[in-house]
């Protein structure tokens, strides 16, 4: 609606996971740095942690688009499948051709398929995003999975993501094996203070019309602070709130979105 008016050429605050809107805060290049790592280290289980909204879907994303050709990977987005379902939607998800349909059958038609990857030089990586939802037995499986492995390295690198449920429901007694296995470890907390200006600077450049050398909204610094005061740093927050803000600021017919604009748009959403 309000595209034309403050020359943008896509939704600056949409909530969708876009790797093109990444903001490299100095906690999620660090994420990003530690995913590359145990990646190219081969290191086998990875984990992510962080609160609902605080791009942890969009740094999965980001990782796939910037990772290198020789990097396969498996995205399971929400793993509200039994443990034999999990394994098809892997197997699916990285191209494998097999007629198997029981476990024995698809496990030896994914450790073929790492055998010729590994061969070829190239590195396997199945992310499991919404892993807090995962099952006792359906974490048993993704450690066995972990097993697949020639003398010298792990042939398939796990990463799962999830909010801190994750992390609390891997110190069960049942699930020390897989605990143990867990290499790296990071925990996504929301953008700090400092960040938040960036953050809305950043997302309304790349939203501006490629026609357009700047944009053509600002956000006062004490609607900037408003906002931060509102959304704690949640990036989701933070899209919501801006998104309410821009169509208040059309409304109103200014490009310039001050405290009093983010104050009454707080009324009007829902920010978690």
């Amino acid at each position: 609606m309000y595209h034309d008016f403050y020359r943008f050429n896509e939704h600056p605050f949409n909530v969708t996971a876009d790797p093109d809107f990444f903001f490299s805060s100095k906690g999620h290049s660090d994420a990003i740095s530690n995913l590359e790592y145990g990646i190219e280290s081969r290191k086998g289980i990875l984990v992510v942690t962080g609160e609902i909204g605080t791009g942890k879907t969009t740094l999965c994303r980001k990782l796939l688009k910037q990772a290198a050709q020789t990097v396969k990977f498996a995205l399971i987005l929400n793993p509200n499948f039994s443990e034999l379902q999990l394994l098809q939607m892997i197997v699916s998800d990285l191209g494998i051709k097999t007629k198997q349909k029981n476990k024995f059958g698809l496990v030896r038609a994914l450790n073929e398929y790492l055998l010729v990857e590994s061969d070829k030089g190239n590195n396997v990586v199945l992310i499991v995003d919404e892993a807090q939802n995962l099952s006792v037995n359906q974490l048993e499986q993704i450690r066995l999975l972990s097993n697949l492995e020639t003398e010298k390295e792990k042939l398939l690198q796990i990463i799962l993501v999830g909010q801190p449920e994750l992390y609390e429901k891997l110190q069960l007694v049942k699930l020390r094996q897989l605990r143990q296995r867990v290499a790296v470890h990071f925990h996504l907390r929301p953008l700090e203070s400092t960040d938040i200006k960036y953050y809305i600077q950043h997302r309304l450049a790349k939203a501006v019309h490629p026609t357009y050398e700047n944009q053509h909204v600002i956000f006062t610094a004490q609607a900037v602070e408003a906002i931060y005061q509102h959304t704690k740093g949640s990036p989701r927050s933070i899209n919501i709130l801006c998104d309410r803000a821009l169509l208040a600021g059309f409304v109103a017919e200014t490009y310039s979105i001050d405290q009093a604009i983010i104050d009454s748009c707080t009324q009007e959403v829902v920010i978690s």
